[in-house]
């Protein structure tokens, strides 16, 4: 499934973050993301070619060009940042646009590890793991039936909420990103077109990028809404 494929590209495995690491290592720094930056486009002009891990081409967007510090250090920067998961941060950094202008940015791992943790208590079911339908092939979870007493959320890179898990009929689980996306065009006075995915009017606006995330457009009150269909893909 899509989903699994997602969270075992990152290899993860048992806790994500040391927890004795994780209170200062939660804040997307500028100064971080410059340094990384500046290293990347001097292995660029060296090299040729960019320093990210090898990704399938089927790998969501948001996480498909991981950066690799192992090539930037230590001759071009002396340490990953602190706030990296290499560092026991919880940001992947990672390369956005890197055909056109290969920009710095970060993914929260937080929702990496809690769809790991949920995918755990998937196994073995499907349908009964839904409740509530959102729209086509998207439903919410029915946590009681796969025996967790509270709903998991995922903290907001983007703001103080707490975030929804969402499932889709294959069975993927995914971060229900609509209230930030609503708040955000709300605040910004933005009127997308239909059928424009909206996440990427996040990705122009901040440092960490919607991963693990199902595409999102406006309706008709430009209220934002799942553009999703497996069976087109």
């Amino acid at each position: 499934m899509f989903g699994i494929l997602l969270i075992s590209s990152i290899l993860l495995s048992g806790c994500l973050f040391p927890e004795e690491e994780k209170a200062g290592n939660q804040i997307p720094y500028q100064d971080q993301l410059d340094a990384v930056q500046t290293a990347v486009e001097q292995f660029q002009a060296d090299t040729g070619v960019l320093p990210i891990k090898t990704r399938d081409m089927e790998t969501d967007i948001f996480i498909k060009y991981p950066i690799d510090f192992s090539k930037l250090v230590p001759k071009y920067m002396a340490n990953p940042p602190t706030n990296s998961y290499e560092k026991g941060g919880i940001f992947q950094y990672i390369i956005w646009d890197a055909e056109e202008n290969p920009t710095v940015k970060l993914v929260d791992l937080r929702a990496a590890e809690r769809i790991r943790e949920l995918n755990i208590y998937f196994i073995g079911t499907l349908y009964p793991t839904f409740k509530e339908k959102i729209s086509d092939y998207i439903y919410t979870i029915d946590y009681e039936k796969i025996g967790i007493k509270e709903e998991i959320t995922v903290p907001s890179p983007y703001s103080n909420n707490h975030l929804p898990l969402i499932v889709t009929t294959e069975g993927d689980i995914f971060v229900d990103y609509s209230v930030d996306m609503n708040l955000f065009l709300q605040d910004n006075n933005l009127k997308p077109e239909p059928g424009e995915d909206i996440r990427y009017l996040l990705v122009d606006k901040y440092p960490v990028v919607p991963a693990y995330s199902l595409p999102y457009t406006v309706d008709e009150n430009n209220e934002p809404v799942f553009m999703y269909d497996p069976t087109k893909e």
